[in-house]
């Protein structure tokens, strides 16, 4: 296969120097040198574990630890892999998988924390302890992707990046915006109400089931080990959060936590006061009688009233006043939408999938091109009736199928973005009137696997590091399901994901986990930036109402050399191609201030 020719490489520097506002003569140089793989700080180098065997009821620390290797999977090839196949191969697409960042404003009376005294298991995400803390954690992350720009297996620089949904944790304004400019680039104060106070259940004595850094003696978290942090409260709401954000072009769909209330109810009108309100419940009974009455299904009008006057007189036991905030107004579909298209130029593209056209006609999914030869189908699973898990629409299925049938003619690899997961997709609520149909899992996967451009299935919800093999009935092929951990709950782990041709009728999928770059031992009293980071995961590892290790995944679900064969001849993928989008990708990486 014959790559570019020098007038070729001359023509495109060139263009991307004059695209970029590059000098052509250093681009060129630049561009000129061979990318080879190098060391980056992934789990291929370093892994993080607890530093003592557990022991009931124990707070426990955690520590460095060897990388981990890359295992290869075979389930869906269904045959051994050429053993030449590293020599032979060559790099198409290297991205970055974000999903289930989950940025909490902590503060907003829109959350429901008492309702995790009420069913720990249940309700474990109504409150965590190390919630003030996701944007130290979402910008060490945005640190830990930098500093893996270039493959760490094939030297290929980093292309794109994709979010899959749970962005935002309560769907509000502050929230969404956070995370836009963290993944821009740029800097936040993690805080609503008073500048600089943190107002909320964690500071509450009656609100006896959260966990009170200042003092934890009295609660449950004390009880297990969580350590006395004085001061942690104020420092966490009063710095600034830095990112210096992804340096590719990134793309986003939604989950459920971007659609609905707490990523599982719909909206009404009253819920959506009592966020911007000043009134937030610490106690079960101040909740049950105030914004739980809002989603009850036949709430009177002259109850609603009433609690609403015994709450602004002071009168109903649990409730506190806090200092309101209009940016923690609840955002209408359309205006998350918006809020990406409201993002800068650069790391583009603008509206991150999202379009004009989705703000105008509602319409909720998109397909992009990041490279010549790579679609993604970015979808949206969520099913706003009610509940937390999804299903596909009937009409975005119709729209997929009709996707991938186009791109096995035009010789393109699809990637299908989507929050939920091949497990979570059997949500079938219904509304009053107006019902549709919705397909789920079994369905959506019989008719990937019926078209063989869908390599892979990339996802998220459930918080777990899994990866499934999806094999044809006649062991003729198939896709990989690839889902990610999230950045709230323990790993706090993202992935890296390559897709290699071997150049011998197979591709390879690699996926990495990747830590955020913080230290993985918190030092005592470290309320820095990236200390808040590593201390927000060593709270995640303590999460005594869950099972943080399971999260983890099996080392099947973690770093991963997934086969299959390749959906079309990829020949048709030309080297020139593949050289000019690499080409591409360099140069951006060059303009982000990124060496690649």
């Amino acid at each position: 296969m014959v790559g570019m020719s020098r007038r070729g490489f001359i023509s495109t520097v060139t263009g991307l120097a004059v695209g970029l506002g590059l000098s052509t003569e250093a681009l060129g140089q630049a561009l000129a040198s061979v990318p080879r793989a190098r060391d980056v700080r992934t789990s291929l180098l370093q892994s993080i574990k607890f530093s003592s065997s557990p022991v009931r009821n124990q707070y426990r620390t955690l520590v460095a630890a060897p990388g981990e290797a890359v295992i290869t999977r075979l389930d869906v090839l269904r045959r051994e892999a050429s053993t030449q196949r590293a020599a032979t191969r060559r790099s198409l697409f290297y991205f970055a998988h974000l999903s289930d960042i989950h940025l909490i404003d902590a503060q907003t009376p829109a959350r429901m924390e008492p309702m995790v005294g009420l069913a720990k298991t249940t309700f474990s995400d109504a409150f965590r302890p190390q919630e003030t803390l996701g944007t130290y954690v979402l910008a060490a992350m945005m640190h830990a992707v930098r500093n893996a720009t270039t493959s760490p297996l094939t030297g290929a620089p980093l292309a794109a990046a994709v979010s899959t949904g749970d962005s935002a944790d309560m769907m509000n304004t502050l929230e969404t915006n956070w995370y836009i400019t963290l993944l821009d680039g740029g800097s936040v104060t993690p805080n609503s109400g008073l500048p600089g106070e943190y107002d909320g259940v964690q500071v509450w004595e009656d609100a006896t089931y959260a966990y009170h850094p200042d003092d934890p003696s009295a609660d449950p978290y004390g009880e297990y080990g969580f350590p006395r942090l004085p001061g942690l409260l104020k420092a966490t709401v009063s710095q600034e959060v830095s990112s210096p954000g992804l340096p590719v072009p990134w793309y986003a769909v939604y989950g459920n936590h971007d659609a609905m209330y707490m990523g599982t109810f719909a909206v009404h009108s009253q819920l959506r006061s009592w966020a911007v309100g000043d009134r937030k419940a610490a106690t079960w009974d101040a909740l049950s009688e105030t914004s739980l009455a809002a989603l009850a299904s036949q709430p009177s009008a002259l109850q609603r009233m009433a609690n609403t006057v015994r709450t602004n007189l002071g009168m109903l036991p649990g409730m506190h006043a806090v200092a309101p905030d209009p940016g923690r107004r609840l955002l209408e579909r359309t205006e998350f939408m918006q809020a990406h298209l409201d993002s800068p130029p650069l790391p583009g593209p603008v509206g991150h999938g999202f379009t004009p056209a989705s703000v105008t006609t509602g319409r909720t999914w998109w397909k992009a091109d990041p490279a010549p030869y790579v679609r993604l189908l970015g979808l949206d699973t969520c099913n706003t009736t009610a509940g937390a898990d999804g299903g596909v629409p009937e009409e975005q299925f119709e729209w997929v199928k009709a996707e991938l049938d186009a791109a096995q003619v035009e010789g393109v690899l699809c990637l299908i973005l989507s929050h939920h997961n091949s497990l979570t997709l059997e949500n079938d609520a219904q509304p009053v009137l107006g019902g549709r149909r919705i397909v789920h899992a079994e369905e959506f996967i019989a008719a990937l696997l019926e078209r063989p451009s869908c390599v892979a299935w990339i996802n998220g919800h459930t918080h777990i590091n899994t990866i499934n093999a999806h094999s044809r009935p006649d062991g003729a092929g198939g896709f990989w399901e690839i889902t990610t951990a999230s950045a709230i709950d323990f790993p706090q782990q993202q992935q890296l994901v390559e897709i290699v041709d071997n150049r011998d009728g197979t591709i390879s999928l690699f996926v990495t986990a990747l830590d955020h770059a913080s230290d993985p031992t918190w030092t005592d009293g470290d309320f820095s930036t990236v200390g808040l980071a590593s201390l927000s995961r060593e709270f995640a590892a303590n999460d005594w109402i869950q099972n943080p290790p399971m999260r983890m995944g099996s080392p099947l679900d973690r770093n991963t050399e997934l086969l299959l064969p390749a959906p079309f001849d990829l020949s048709r993928i030309t080297d020139a191609q593949v050289e000019a989008a690499t080409m591409a990708a360099r140069a951006r990486l060059i303009t982000a201030g990124v060496d690649a």
